[in-house]
């Protein structure tokens, strides 16, 4: 079933009005409007009636509207273009801190070619003072540039006021109302903005298209070069269909404006009411009047918005702006009110429709309430309805996923440098390096390896879950050239959001794999955590003559890795539904692999040094290796096996945070070769779940032992590049 959806904020279905309109146009009406014979100007001709309705919707004149692609489009024209017509007179912009990143993006760029900005705070409720427009004003300010409405918290700033202040002194307006438009009444000739942005997307016409409202006399520098379409100011080639679909969204808006206005604020009043009854500590953000008839912005104290979220499947909705959905940090605006830190870490944007009904908001209420009750640690709380039935999917029951959700490198090091050391001697591998166990000497002949992992759910089913992670943790065993011994269970499980049968399933999965390991678990230590977790801490023996550690290449070594990366960017895409049960099926078999195959084949070789590559990805985890042998690594990245699909995926932003984290750690030890794309450097970085071994060793032996490596089944390996100058640490990408 789907999910209620609660994110029209975040866009809008296509009306099927609008629909219905569009398709003649896409099917018979393919002149190109600058054409002077009778298919161009059939097309003008629909672009002229959606600039027409448009104007009707605003209260402007039509040749005051000019067609873009979208909201971000028109800002970026609107902002660059006033400042770029207008810089000989000044360089001093006003905006605010809590506006789109649409016009964020364009001030900081802007701040960097010399101009100056100022970001004007917001108070408690998401309003900018007036007042705070008029004291900022400078001599030199050429542009004033407000949004209308927020897009997280809906509160609808007075822009009428601004736009007097800012006409006294004859300086340039904008306003963003991508989000206003279709939702509250917007008179243009009462407002007295100079420029107004529009988004097609918001207010149920098609994706790709928006508008540009200038007001005549008005002028802007082009900010792209080409033919002298759209008033000379805006070059390529209409998009008739989708000009045709907003202009018609625009009909469809001013007609029912009353009856739509009304139904969404009812039901958003609705919603609020029914939480706030069953849950008084939630907290309503926002202006309590001058709000989106539409928008609830509300924070549950002391609950994670990302994982509420992520458990609410039965609601579609966003974590503060759409834009910041994957991103568990604060976002702009939320920091611009000074909520408390409990209060702003559960907020979430509920945004309802002219489609939502009074059953979506009853129904919606019920799912939000029960999980607010199971995620509150003081409260017992009963398994949502989805979790009693046979499928589960763990992953929506977390933010983070497998190894991806490591505290990121450049933390982890602050935290350790000023960490002591350990000056036992028996300790032969402690805290004091990068390697991925603990070694403690016993006798001549006995050194015990003990490693540890655990994390949040890489993939859905209870049991593959369970076997993944016990293969990642026995993973760091076989990286140090020892044989496992036996482990113990480190359990997290939210016994108010799952059942223990998805429990069992994991440690089950578990046992699976320590069987296949040879080795037995004997026990562990559980607690309740809101999010499910899980992992073990694996003993194992080595000789102490046979250790094998990061540290230890050699100039001219040769490195193979054994499993395919990926894993973490392929994760993303399956939490978010984004590939086929065939590479789903890989997925998980990659990350179940064992590596005791890898380990065993090694054992007849001269090993110099060896990891295992989990969360800092295949370039972290080499650092380590370049870094405690005081080695440049030199990799050949099309040598590195890569998982199917995931430089589309990579293209199409599915790149999990903690490779994100990665990429910003390694930025100064990695050098690239012009032709490696900024794509294959996050490929390079992917956080990786039960990653395989990568192993180094004198060249002569690489092509034996990668030819065994093949022959036991490890299909994947590869040699992917070698060590070099030594006293240099650093990477080369070629």
């Amino acid at each position: 079933m789907k999910p209620i959806y609660l994110d029209y904020n975040a866009t809008t279905p296509v009306d099927p009005e609008v629909t219905e309109y569009m398709i003649p146009v896409l099917r018979e009406f393919f002149g190109n409007p600058s054409s002077n014979h009778w298919y161009g100007t059939e097309s003008r001709k629909i672009i002229e009636k959606a600039r027409k309705q448009l104007a009707e919707l605003l209260n402007c004149e039509a040749y005051e509207i000019l067609f873009t692609s979208g909201g971000t489009e028109s800002n970026n024209l609107a902002i660059r273009g006033i400042a770029q017509e207008l810089k000989h007179k000044g360089n001093h912009i006003i905006t605010s801190q809590i506006e789109h990143p649409a016009v964020l993006e364009v001030c900081k760029n802007l701040e960097k070619e010399g101009f100056e900005i100022s970001y004007l705070p917001c108070d408690a409720q998401g309003m900018v003072d007036p007042e705070e427009v008029r004291n900022n004003i400078k001599r030199n300010t050429i542009l004033i540039s407000i949004m209308h409405a927020n897009n997280e918290i809906g509160s609808i700033q007075n822009i009428s006021e601004i736009a007097s202040i800012a006409k006294d002194q004859n300086i340039i307006v904008h306003t963003d109302a991508a989000q206003s438009v279709g939702k509250i009444s917007i008179d243009l000739q009462k407002m007295k903005v100079d420029l107004l942005s529009v988004a097609g997307h918001k207010f149920y016409g098609p994706k790709g298209v928006g508008a540009l409202f200038i007001r005549n006399g008005i002028r802007l520098k082009k900010i792209m070069e080409g033919a002298n379409h759209e008033q000379n100011i805006r070059p390529g080639t209409e998009n008739v269909p989708e000009i045709a679909g907003l202009g018609k969204a625009a009909e469809v808006a001013l007609r029912d404006f009353k009856e739509n206005t009304k139904r969404m604020k009812n039901s958003r009043d609705h919603l609020w009411e029914s939480i706030h009854t069953s849950i008084p500590s939630a907290v309503r953000n926002g202006h309590p009047v001058h709000v989106l008839p539409n928008t609830l912005s509300v924070s549950f104290p002391g609950i994670d918005a990302t994982t509420l979220l992520s458990s609410l499947s039965g609601v579609a909705a966003s974590a503060g702006a759409a834009c910041h959905a994957d991103e568990v940090s604060l976002s702009h605006v939320l920091q611009a009110l000074n909520l408390p830190l409990e209060t702003a870490m559960g907020t979430i944007r509920l945004s309802t429709g002219k489609n939502t009904t009074q059953e979506d908001i009853d129904l919606a209420a019920k799912y939000i309430i029960k999980e607010v009750g199971n995620l509150n640690p003081d409260k017992p709380g009963s398994f949502i309805a989805h979790a009693k039935t046979e499928t589960i999917k763990l992953t929506q029951f977390t933010h983070g996923l497998g190894c991806a959700c490591k505290i990121s490198p450049k933390v982890l090091d602050e935290i350790l440098k000023n960490m002591p050391f350990t000056q036992d001697p028996n300790a032969l591998v402690g805290s004091d390096n990068s390697d991925d166990a603990a070694v403690y000497k016993i006798d001549d002949e006995k050194a015990i390896v003990q490693s540890v992992d655990f994390f949040t759910p890489v993939i859905d089913d209870p049991f593959e879950f369970g076997t993944i992670a016990a293969a990642n943790a026995l993973s760091d065993i076989y990286a140090m050239g020892a044989k496992p011994l036996f482990g113990l269970n480190i359990v997290a499980f939210p016994v108010n959001r799952l059942p223990l049968s998805a429990l069992t399933s994991i440690l089950e999965g578990a046992a699976s794999v320590a069987k296949e390991a040879g080795i037995s678990i004997l026990g562990g230590h559980t607690i309740e955590d809101n999010e499910p977790k899980f992992g073990m801490v694996v003993t194992g023996i080595v000789h102490p003559d046979k250790i094998l550690r990061n540290g230890g290449a050699k100039k001219g070594d040769v490195l193979i890795l054994t499993k395919a990366i990926g894993t973490g960017i392929l994760s993303t895409a399956l939490k978010r539904g984004l590939i086929d049960d065939e590479t789903r099926k890989l997925l998980f078999k990659t990350m179940r692999q064992l590596n005791k195959t890898a380990a065993e084949c090694m054992q007849s070789y001269s090993v110099s040094a060896c990891t295992d590559v989990t969360g800092f990805g295949l370039a972290g985890h080499l650092k380590e290796m370049c870094k405690s042998s005081n080695l440049t690594a030199n990799i050949q990245f099309d040598s590195i096996p890569l998982l199917p699909h995931i430089k589309n995926l990579v293209a199409q932003d599915i790149i999990p945070g903690g490779t994100q984290n990665n990429l910003g750690y390694l930025k100064n030890d990695l050098f690239t070769e012009a032709h490696i794309s900024d794509l294959e450097k996050i490929i390079f970085h992917d956080a990786q779940t039960s990653g395989g071994l990568l192993i180094a060793l004198p060249e002569k032996e690489a092509k034996p032992l990668l030819q065994d490596l093949i022959d036991n089944g490890l299909k994947d390996s590869s040699i992917i590049g070698t060590f070099e100058t030594k006293g240099k640490v650093s990477i080369i990408l070629r």
